[in-house]
C-alpha cells in the first residue's frame, strides 16, 4: 500500500525529528500500516522522509523483501549480530544493531511510539541516538483514512464475517425450545459456546482469526461486553456480535444482530425497532466532516426521544443506551475515528462502526451494528446481513 507520507513528514518535521521508529511484531496496528508487513516476532521499522526501512532476522528476511512496503530490508546478520551477540550477550547485540541501523540512515534523534518497549529507548539512547516518546501517534490520521486497497480488504472480511453469522442463524433455526424454555439442538442444550464454535469454524475456513465472539443470550446480553455462556434461551433476544480480522491482511470487520428464535414479548420487539431506527438515523447522520459527536447525538436522540434513558440524557445511567454510537475499524478493531461525545469531524474514507444498543437486566439486551464508508454524499453501507429479530 502506498502510505501518504507528506502528513508523517510534516510531523516529524513539527517534532524536529529525523525518523520515526517502531519495535513491534505484526500484532501492532501501526507496525503492520507503516511496514506493510506480518511477523510473528518484534522487528524494527524505521521511517525518514527519504526512506522507509524494515529490520528483520534472517528468518523473515526474504519475505520480508517480498512483501512488505520497505525501501530497504536490512538483516541484523549484516550488522553482525551473530558476531556480536556470541562475544557480548544478546542485550548489548541488540543495543549495538538498534544504534547503528539509526546511524547508518542519519537518524540522530528518533521519535518513537509511547508502546516502545522501556527496553528499546534505553538502547537507542546508550547507543547516542536522541528518543522522543511521542505523545500523540502520527500515524492515526492516515490510518483512519481508508485507502481503496484497505477498503477492498476490510469489505472481504465483512463477507466473511456475514458467512459466520449466516451459519449461526442456520443452528438457531435449526433448535426446538423444550419445556424450560431453552433451545435445544439434536436434543443437546444450545450453548453460547457451541454458537461461537459455528461462527469461528466458519471463519477459519476463511482465514479468518475469529476473535473474542459474543453470543450473549437472555440477562447476559444486558452487560454489553459479557460474551455469553450456557444453554441460550428461546423467546428471548440473543446478541450475536462477530468482529473478526483477515489472516492474510490483516484487516477487521465488525457487525452485530440481534435474534430471537421465538417471540421475546412486545417489550423486546419495541425496544428492536427503537435500535433499529437509532441506527437508521446514525447512518442517515454521516457525511464527510459531519462530527462524530453530531451522529451520536442523532443515535442518542432516537432513543431519548423514544423514552430511553441514555449517557447523553442521564451520566449515571446504567441502563440503556450506555455506549458511543461507533469507532473506527481497520487494523485495529476499535480505532479513529469515533462517533462519540466530542469527537470531530468525519473524513471522506474513513470507514465506522454505527452500533446503537438498549440494555436492562431485566430485559436482557438489542444491538444493531453495520459498517460503513464516509463519503461526500454520505454513507456507504458495507453489511448486506439481514436484520430479521424473531426467526
Amino acid at each position: 500500500m502506498d502510505h501518504p507520507a507528506a502528513t508523517l513528514d510534516a510531523w516529524l518535521a513539527e517534532a524536529g525529528v529525523d525518523g520515526y521508529l517502531i519495535d513491534a511484531d505484526g500484532t501492532d496496528p501501526a507496525q503492520r500500516y507503516l511496514s506493510g508487513f506480518d511477523a510473528p516476532d518484534p522487528y524494527l521499522t524505521l521511517y525518514t522522509p527519504e526512506e522507509l526501512v524494515v529490520l528483520v532476522s534472517p528468518l523473515e528476511a526474504a519475505r520480508a523483501r517480498r512483501t512488505s512496503a520497505a525501501t530497504a530490508v536490512v538483516v541484523t546478520t549484516e550488522l553482525g549480530a551473530d558476531r556480536l551477540r556470541a562475544r557480548y550477550g544478546r542485550a548489548t547485540a541488540q543495543a549495538v544493531i538498534k544504534g547503528a541501523i539509526c546511524r547508518q540512515h542519519a537518524v540522530g534523534h528518533v521519535a518513537v511510539p509511547s508502546s516502545t518497549p522501556v527496553r528499546t529507548v534505553r538502547q537507542l539512547r546508550g547507543r547516542g541516538v536522541r528518543v522522543t516518546v511521542a505523545t500523540e501517534d502520527p500515524l492515526a490520521e492516515l490510518r483512519a483514512v481508508k485507502q481503496p486497497e484497505e477498503r477492498a480488504a476490510i469489505t472481504a472480511t465483512q463477507a466473511a464475517t456475514e458467512d459466520a453469522f449466516a451459519a449461526a442463524v442456520d443452528l438457531l433455526r435449526a433448535c426446538d425450545i423444550d419445556a424450560a424454555g431453552q433451545l435445544r439442538h439434536e436434543g443437546e442444550p444450545l450453548t453460547s459456546e457451541r454458537v461461537r464454535e459455528e461462527v469461528a469454524m466458519t471463519l477459519y475456513a476463511a482465514e479468518c482469526r475469529p476473535g473474542p465472539v459474543i453470543c450473549a443470550g437472555g440477562t447476559q446480553a444486558a452487560d454489553p461486553h459479557d460474551r455469553g455462556s450456557g444453554p441460550l434461551p428461546a423467546e428471548a433476544p440473543i446478541i450475536l456480535d462477530i468482529f473478526p480480522a483477515a489472516v492474510a491482511s490483516g484487516y477487521h470487520a465488525d457487525m452485530t444482530r440481534t435474534v430471537s428464535v421465538g417471540d421475546p414479548g412486545a417489550r423486546c420487539r419495541e425496544w428492536y425497532a427503537d435500535v433499529a431506527a437509532a441506527k437508521a438515523a446514525g447512518i442517515e447522520a454521516i457525511a464527510t466532516d459531519v462530527t462524530g459527536e453530531a451522529v451520536h447525538e442523532a443515535v442518542s436522540g432516537v432513543l431519548a426521544d423514544a423514552g430511553h434513558p441514555t449517557l447523553d440524557t442521564d451520566p449515571a445511567t446504567a441502563t440503556g443506551f450506555i455506549h458511543a454510537t461507533g469507532h473506527g475499524v481497520g487494523l485495529a478493531v476499535h480505532e479513529d475515528p469515533r462517533l462519540a461525545p466530542g469527537a470531530g469531524p468525519l473524513a471522506r474514507g474513513a470507514v465506522v462502526t454505527v452500533e446503537p444498543g438498549l440494555y436492562d437486566p431485566t430485559v436482557g439486551g438489542i444491538r444493531l451494528v453495520d459498517l460503513v464508508v464516509v463519503t461526500d454524499d454520505g454513507a456507504e453501507v458495507l453489511t448486506d446481513a439481514p436484520a430479521t429479530f424473531v426467526l
